[in-house]
């Protein structure tokens, strides 16, 4: 018996015999709404490359150009490694931001899988995504993004890496087709003084802390803001949209109060 699209197996043990079992349980929505932006990221199966050559990027890059045209998204920051991409884009639809990534991962895998006489899955399962607050995580975000072939080390200085948005926010409007967020836009009055603003940014490291909580947030698939963002989102969507505690809680101790 086939398993149903979208639903996710785990296997159990019986405790007497331990005999194996497979339990179905629904895979939960994504948290996709309209007009709020989306930490993206989508791998290579297996960690294994989705980029082999140059040509590849481009490709990659002009499938997801029209792509944003056609399914009403914006993009504002992305980067292209080798056996991943990520991307901090806003769908202005409901389902948008899933559209495009659909739109341009059967175009991609198909040029890949013809390009290169191969056949089967290149990704890895379904894509990571997080919505970001954009008043305190967004620039954060973006920095994140384009600092990844740096924390990677294979450059010194994300404008040396030429497959990321870095350089088009840093030295003019190179991309036509990216959207510069409002909050870069308030770096400064001048587009060429947000760009040395923006720039200025990168002098220093991101806090670790928010590394951290931006890797976690996208891993699970939760929204990435402070609590009052957080109970927005879960207020709207009527779901948990936060981060569940780990394990039991803690159970009082003899003699404590109740």
């Amino acid at each position: 018996m086939g398993i149903p699209q979208g639903q996710v197996i785990f296997l159990c043990y019986h405790e007497a015999d331990f005999s194996t079992y497979a339990t179905i349980m629904p895979r939960l929505p994504r948290l996709n709404l309209p007009n709020i932006p989306q930490h993206i990221v989508q791998r290579g199966n297996n960690r294994q490359p989705i980029f082999f050559h140059e040509d590849d990027y481009c490709t990659y890059l002009e499938y997801l150009r029209e792509a944003l045209v056609k399914n009403n998204c914006k993009l504002y920051a992305f980067v292209q490694m080798t056996n991943h991409v990520h991307l901090l884009a806003l769908g202005e639809t409901p389902g948008g931001i899933s559209s495009l990534m659909q739109s341009v991962g059967r175009r991609y895998v198909r040029y890949i899988n013809r390009m290169y006489r191969r056949s089967g899955t290149l990704f890895e399962g379904r894509f990571k995504s997080s919505l970001v607050d954009s008043e305190r995580y967004l620039l954060t975000c973006m920095r994140y993004i384009e600092l990844n072939p740096v924390r990677a080390g294979m450059v010194v200085d994300p404008e040396d890496y030429r497959w990321s948005s870095y350089r088009h926010h840093v030295a003019g409007n190179t991309m036509d087709w990216l959207t510069e967020p409002q909050e870069y836009r308030h770096l400064a009055t001048t587009r060429e003084a947000c760009a040395l603003a923006y720039r200025e940014l990168f002098k220093q490291p991101l806090i670790i802390k928010d590394i951290e909580a931006i890797r976690t947030h996208l891993n699970k698939d939760c929204v990435l803001g402070s609590d009052k963002f957080q109970d927005e989102i879960e207020a709207i969507l009527g779901r948990r949209a936060k981060i569940a505690p780990q394990g039991r809680p803690k159970k009082p101790k003899d003699g404590a109060k109740k």
